[in-house]
């Protein structure tokens, strides 16, 4: 059974950083794209970043040149290395396939960034 353990979130001022991991357990993690998702109270689950089993790496518009996605195959683990951090990003992240079949979700890191 896939399980999904993020963490690294916190609080932050905004203009802030926060790198986030995500480790993998019960998968073949370097042959799966992996993507981060965040969910703002009172809003659907939006997938902000994603990278391929080849590193290719895609962003939402929101975020994209403040977030960068990573990933360690040797450590099943991938990351989220965010800048520029704004009050909008304040959220619960979550990591997870990024598209088709979704593996069951962790329970995710508060990020909560203030203005």
């Amino acid at each position: 059974q896939v399980q999904l353990v993020e963490s690294g979130g916190g609080l932050v001022q905004a203009g802030g950083s926060l790198r986030l991991s995500c480790a993998a357990s019960g998968m073949l993690f370097s042959v799966n794209a992996m993507g981060w998702w965040r969910q703002a109270p009172g809003k659907q689950r939006e997938l902000v970043a994603a990278i391929t089993s080849g590193r290719t790496t895609n962003y939402a518009d929101s975020v994209k040149g403040r977030f960068a996605i990573s990933r360690d195959n040797a450590k099943n683990t991938v990351y989220l290395q965010m800048t520029s951090l704004k009050p909008e990003d304040t959220a619960v992240y979550y990591c997870n396939a990024p598209n088709g079949r979704l593996y069951n979700w962790g329970q995710g890191t508060q990020v909560t960034v203030s203005s």
